[in-house]
């Protein structure tokens, strides 16, 4: 079952936000809290206040224990943009965009744990599958094939 919380109009910029959530994806509730404990950024705090609230969901409203969720998605969208103006020079004026976003965290109990290692050795295993598909291709292209016409004459003669 899959249980979520949307944290809106957070303060921060999304590009910034979104360099937290990927780190806690895929995690294990509790190591996803442990990270975000000593992540020293805003970002962190932010969502770790996400992260709570969907555990607090879990535990509420679909009665599921807290131990065997994993965070399925931690996605961080755009939110609306604040425009400010700050004075420059000859009494000209710059615009300053104060930048805001939506985080959403999904919360499963149905996936696998899946860690940094898993997911490497799972992208190691594809790019082994394609460099050697890509060796079989060139192999098959340089190996020279007799023509059809030199066969066709001398099966004439």
């Amino acid at each position: 079952m899959e249980v979520r919380s949307i944290y809106k109009y957070a303060r921060i910029s999304p590009f910034k936000a979104r360099e937290v959530t990927r780190e806690i994806q895929g995690l294990p509730v509790s190591a996803a809290l442990d990270l975000l404990a000593f992540t020293p950024k805003k970002a962190a705090f932010l969502i770790n206040k996400t992260l709570k609230s969907a555990i607090a969901n879990a535990e509420n409203n679909a009665n599921l224990k807290p131990d065997g969720l994993v965070v399925k998605e931690a996605i961080v969208g755009e939110g609306p943009t604040f425009k400010r103006i700050m004075a420059r020079a000859r009494g000209s004026a710059s615009r300053i965009l104060k930048r805001t976003s939506h985080i959403r965290i999904v919360l499963t109990d149905e996936i696998k744990v899946e860690t940094r290692e898993t997911r490497r050795a799972e992208q190691r295993a594809e790019k082994k599958k394609e460099t050697a598909a890509g060796d079989a291709i060139e192999k098959s292209k340089t190996e020279k094939k007799p023509r059809a016409k030199k066969a066709a004459r001398k099966s004439n003669k």
